[in-house]
């Protein structure tokens, strides 16, 4: 197959390109090669490639920046996938684009999760622009994926690499405690991917995270009992944090537990939690390196 991969310097697109390497002919684009923003370069660049698939990993992803930073988070998260849709569309090829929880408002009971089809209700410029592209792909192509995902780990800055920095230099640390979700590491969404790709599944929009849910503080105390990593983590309220922290950011969803049933249904891959971590941070110091 030949493979267009947007974003391609990105936390996800290395394991997708390390995913799919082996037996595959890749075109790997960052900003420099292609600007997914404009339409006549992405037309003219997908029309001389003929991809088979476009996989698209390029987003605007800093959500608090994302509060002011204009109409470039709309231009990247909403027109480039449209964009794309449209050259997919009339070159034949299959579009899969990553979406985030973010869509969703947050606040359901963290007893439940949420469905592919649950009403949408973003509150940050991140997630409105971001269910923005979703729309505009479903409005352009009909032949595409759309991966929900949360809480993303793997090679490149994280929520796992900061805390192992932290818990390497300091006794204590505090960490919130009220907000809901699955830690899914970026090898184990790359799997996801490809195989969506290798199996054919039916086209539409899935919820792709790892197995399991659990709360920052809870998923530290698992990354520092997995490293041997002897630290104080305090669980403390998000609005506690914001306060202790003197800190403005964006609002973040209480609950971003995404069900995985019909990922499932599929029999497609969803790894556990709990070995991803034994996996890449086995031995922490080379990963803290890094």
């Amino acid at each position: 197959m030949k493979i267009l991969i947007t974003g391609a310097n990105g936390m996800l697109a290395k394991s997708v390109k390390k995913r799919l390497e082996k037996g595959n002919e890749l075109i790997c684009t960052d900003v420099a090669d292609l600007d997914i923003t404009n339409e006549e370069a992405v037309s003219k660049f997908v029309a001389e490639a003929k991809p088979d698939y476009i996989i698209n990993c390029a987003a605007y992803t800093a959500v608090d920046k994302a509060e002011t930073a204009g109409e470039i988070v709309e231009k990247i998260n909403a027109e480039g996938p449209e964009n794309l849709a449209k050259a997919a569309k009339e070159n034949n090829s299959v579009l899969v684009h990553i979406s985030t929880d973010y869509v969703f408002g947050g606040e359901l009971d963290v007893e439940r999760d949420y469905k592919e089809d649950d009403p949408k209700a973003p509150v940050t410029a991140y997630g409105i622009t971001k269910l923005h592209g979703e729309e505009q792909i479903k409005k352009n192509t009909d032949k595409y994926y759309i991966f929900r995902t949360a809480w993303l780990y793997g090679d490149g800055n994280n929520f796992v690499r900061t805390m192992l920095k932290l818990g390497e230099t300091k006794d204590e640390i505090s960490v919130v405690n009220d907000q809901h979700g699955s830690p899914t590491y970026a090898e184990d969404l790359a799997n996801i991917i490809a195989e969506a790709i290798e199996k054919k599944i039916p086209y539409g929009i899935y919820h792709a995270t790892n197995q399991g849910y659990t709360t920052w503080y809870d998923f530290t105390k698992a990354i520092f009992e997995y490293t041997g990593i002897i630290c104080q983590v305090n669980p403390v309220t998000t609005e506690k944090y914001i306060e202790m922290m003197k800190i403005t950011q964006a609002k973040r969803p209480k609950n971003s537990q995404l069900s995985k049933e019909k990922l499932l249904a599929t029999r497609n891959y969803c790894a556990k939690m709990g070995r991803c971590i034994k996996k890449i941070f086995k031995t922490r110091r080379e990963n803290v390196k890094k």
